[in-house]
């Protein structure tokens, strides 16, 4: 049987320095990457603002994991990727920057979830352990 490489707490990990790195880029750097993408600063500001209290669950979950959180992380990332399509096709008109950007961060956070769905089923089949 092939077995999954990443622990719940590793998919966690992975999520929170990415979603980090996101929300110090999007917080900090608002401006430039208004400039950059087409985007609102505001938007992007928000964005950033909006991603600290569930890095606190992020982490809570790398550090100490309960299947209810690690569900409510995956359950918050997939929403995240259905909002960030549905942010450019409905309320902002980015440039082709703009699109690429938010499209690149969506298809990570995609990929954060699926890590995360992984590891947790990997998880489930040994017994429970989060390790």
């Amino acid at each position: 049987m092939i077995r999954f490489p990443l622990t719940v707490r590793q998919a966690m990990l992975v999520d929170f320095i990415g979603t980090g790195a996101t929300a110090v880029l999007a917080i900090a750097a608002a401006g430039f990457t208004a400039g950059l993408t087409g985007l609102p600063e505001a938007l992007i500001r928000g964005a950033g603002l909006a991603l600290v209290p569930f890095l606190a669950l992020v982490l809570a979950m790398a550090v100490r994991p309960a299947r209810g959180g690690v569900i409510a992380v995956i359950a918050i990332n997939i929403a995240w990727v259905i909002a960030s399509f549905a942010t450019m096709a409905l309320f902002v008109s980015p440039n082709a920057f703009g699109y690429a950007f938010v499209t690149a961060q969506a298809l990570a956070v995609a990929l954060f979830a699926e890590l995360q769905i992984l590891a947790l089923r990997n998880a489930g089949k040994a017994g429970g352990a989060f390790a």
